[in-house]
């Protein structure tokens, strides 16, 4: 499928039906920790590429064969709020099913009243804060020229006032980049301007964007969860991925093509189908010009390139 795809696992969602609905990378952001790679393109630009009735047919072909799970996430392969008829898609969703729907953001385009309106109909919204001031936006999400954080505090600030829904935010924690004590403390006093439901403090686990970027460790995490309120990420179990893909080896490209998956969960994946032996697919996938290996923690992960 092009827009659809599993359930995967979420740490915070449970079993999550996703739907992309804009090309993949396209963001306004360039994180350095993005788990998909470089941004590619970078827009501000909000527009509607793929026909809402293409991805809403493609829903219904999931939902028709009964398909287990939780929650619907509109999450991309990039920044979901570039899609024009966002609150369209919302809508319609709600219209299919009684489970929550759920946006994942970075928060960049919450200053447009648009975006703000689209994200009033979703049941839960992740906005994410990595920034306290210019300086760590531009060093940690490398946004679109466009983007300013005085903007996007402001609409952070008015989304939470406005919205009637589940806000959980989420913060990204690095190894000396923004896990200091002088930054927890600029989170805080950011914190507490804001209304929300939950704050998730989390720390890359899957290989970054820019290769220096590191996890932080327990201690700090701890440190964090206590300072700002927050609940580490580090809680939060893995479930096992499915596809109803026949063949293991296409099931496998499906999810990678949205997330990145490690060899431990390819071959928990594999299991799961009945498969005892991942190294032969694992060995298809280090050879496929399609598919980037990256060493990273001592583990090999697997992503689009």
């Amino acid at each position: 499928m092009k827009y659809c795809y599993g359930p995967i696992p979420s740490r915070r969602l449970g079993r999550s039906l996703g739907i992309s609905p804009i090309p993949r990378k396209m963001c306004n952001y360039a994180c350095i920790y993005c788990m998909l790679g470089k941004t590619n393109p970078m827009t501000n630009t909000r527009k509607t590429i793929f026909p809402l009735k293409d991805i809403l047919a493609e829903l219904d072909a999931l939902l028709a064969n009964n398909a287990q799970y939780d929650v619907i996430s509109i999450v991309g392969e990039g920044e979901p709020t570039l899609y024009q008829d966002l609150k369209s898609l919302i809508l319609e969703i709600k219209k299919r099913t009684s489970k929550p729907v759920a946006v994942i953001t970075n928060g960049a385009l919450l200053y447009d009243p648009d975006v703000r309106s689209a994200l009033m109909e979703a049941d839960i919204v992740l906005p994410t804060i990595d920034a306290y001031d210019e300086a760590s936006l531009r060093r940690i999400n490398r946004p679109h020229p466009s983007i300013s954080f005085e903007l996007v505090q402001q609409g952070l600030k008015l989304f939470t006032e406005e919205y009637q829904g589940e806000c959980w935010l989420e913060l990204m924690l690095m190894k000396g980049i923004n896990d200091d004590d002088a930054s927890l403390f600029k989170y805080k006093e950011m914190l507490a301007e804001l209304s929300y439901s939950r704050l998730y403090i989390n720390t890359p686990i899957r290989p970054p964007a820019v290769s220096k970027v590191q996890m932080i460790d327990h201690e700090t995490m701890e440190k964090a969860v206590l300072l700002l309120g927050g609940i580490s990420i580090e809680l939060f179990s893995q479930e096992k991925y499915q596809s109803d893909i026949v063949d293991d080896y296409e099931a496998i490209i499906s999810i990678i093509r949205r997330h990145p998956m490690n060899e431990f969960e390819i071959d928990s994946f594999l299991k799961t189908r009945g498969e005892k032996e991942a190294s032969p697919l694992i060995k298809r996938l280090e050879i496929d010009p399609l598919i980037q290996t990256i060493l990273y923690k001592g583990i090999h992960t697997y992503r689009m390139r």
